[in-house]
């Protein structure tokens, strides 16, 4: 077996792919972001 057949025959873990929609995923972050602020004040921590 060679290095590059093994590579290949790994699973694939959920990483970066290059077939997604960017502006998709930066409207989730924000959205995160967002919550997670909401989240902060609601419980007084800041």
């Amino acid at each position: 077996m060679t290095a590059h057949s093994a590579t290949a025959a790994r699973a694939r873990t959920g990483g970066p792919r290059e077939d997604g929609s960017k502006i998709v995923e930066h409207v989730m972050g924000w959205t995160l972001v967002v919550v997670i602020a909401m989240l902060v004040t609601q419980l007084g921590l800041l």
